[in-house]
């Protein structure tokens, strides 16, 4: 399963793995983020983040 996109879903403390994969994609950056290091998400919109800073920059984005 190298190298394969997951296909999750985000729920509030946790995800669900939709379909097995090793990754996802950062819908800001578009960084790779492995499955063990997805630590960052948006429930409501279902995006993953790379880091806390993908995320603080999505969540000034929507607040304007």
């Amino acid at each position: 399963m190298k190298n394969k996109l997951a296909k999750l879903k985000y729920l509030p403390n946790n995800f669900q793995i939709i379909e097995n994969g090793d990754h996802v994609i950062c819908a800001i950056s578009g960084k790779k983020i492995t499955l063990e290091k997805l630590n960052y998400w948006n429930v409501k919109l279902q995006e993953p983040y790379y880091s806390y800073l993908e995320a603080a920059i999505k969540k000034e984005e929507e607040n304007k």
